[in-house]
């Protein structure tokens, strides 16, 4: 912990040489991220009910359907455990890690939007962040909607949160409005490792059912906005910290980035209870897969760079990142 206490010091005055760059963009570049981001969240939304048809036949949601089952991409449908399984159980499977998948989006953006409305009830008159912060919070609602009417139609019954985890996501909306630093870090702990998996998917060239298609294309382009905003805001603001209130973002951010992109990436206890799926599968497939691992650290890869810039992370602190089990972040892609 001494060395993350050492590894970085409060930040230096604005430098005075030629040419030197500012401490952070001027008021109006900001204000004007903000004005663009909202605005198109006014031109380019979705609803969830009215931009996608529900009740066309193509759109219908089955079990066995072979669209959801596996690829070899996949770390766990790349194992011999899976490919020896029946077609309606690899299809069933692919359709749980789905409808998993959603039903924590459910539960992270409920979070979200909590912390979110905390984060704007702080805000004073005329903030630029006010009006965003709301767009973000009606977009956030209607891809719970999304995702929760697929859940309904799919037949699955997918778990939340434990009881204990969700005791302390109370926390995480506290923090919208007692330090929306590292709120926002939670924020990107959360989307960023979900988007990397979609953006994979949908370049892909595996044929994905219609509804899911239609489902994630819509969150990945309102998610650049919402993304946007959180790096920009953290760009803004955590040079205006002071030196413990880094040190806990220093600590915290790993740890936060660990525990969301296990449970974005890595299948649920109640999905490896469901299909039986053996300790050795699980180990092989993610425990120690390499590329499991190289996965996490490429959709973790855009946070660290923003940690580098930020001077929260740099060869003395990257140690914590690696006793979590996350790799040296000074070398992802």
């Amino acid at each position: 912990m001494q060395a993350v206490v050492e590894s970085f010091s409060p930040p230096a005055p604005p430098a005075a040489a030629a040419g030197a760059l500012p401490e952070e963009p001027p008021r109006r570049s900001y204000e004007g991220l903000l004005k663009k981001l909202s605005a198109h969240s006014v031109t380019k939304h979705y609803d969830a009910y009215a931009d996608i048809d529900w009740d066309a036949p193509a759109n219908a949601i089955r079990a066995d359907d072979p669209r959801f089952e596996l690829s070899d991409d996949d770390v766990l449908g790349a194992t011999a455990w899976y490919k020896a399984q029946p077609q309606a159980v690899r299809a069933e499977l692919g359709l749980t890690g789905v409808v998993g998948a959603m039903k924590m989006g459910v539960v992270f953006e409920s979070v979200l939007k909590r912390g979110l409305l905390e984060f704007a009830a702080r805000l004073p008159n005329g903030s630029p962040e006010f009006r965003y912060a709301y767009h973000e919070v009606i977009e956030e609602a209607q891809h719970s909607l999304m995702f929760q009417e697929f859940i309904n139609r799919s037949g699955l019954d997918p778990r939340g949160l434990s009881a204990s985890t969700e005791l302390g996501t109370r926390f995480v909306v506290r923090l919208g409005r007692v330090f929306p630093e590292l709120f926002f870090f939670f924020v990107l702990g959360g989307e960023e490792p979900i988007d990397y998996e979609q953006k994979q998917a949908l370049r892909s060239e595996k044929e994905h059912h219609p509804l899911l298609t239609r489902i994630m294309k819509i969150h990945v382009t309102e998610e650049s906005r919402h993304l946007c905003f959180a790096r920009s805001y953290l760009e803004r603001n955590v040079p205006k910290l002071g030196f413990f209130a880094r040190l806990r973002l220093a600590v915290m951010v790993p740890i936060i980035l660990g525990d969301m992109a296990k449970m974005m990436l890595e299948p649920s206890r109640s999905t490896i209870r469901k299909f039986a799926i053996p300790a050795s599968v699980i180990r092989e497939a993610y425990t120690d897969n390499p590329g499991h691992k190289q996965k996490v650290r490429a959709s973790l890869a855009s946070v660290a760079r923003l940690c580098i810039k930020l001077e929260l992370l740099g060869p003395r602190s990257a140690w914590l990142w690696k006793m979590l089990g996350l790799g040296n972040p000074l070398k992802y892609a």
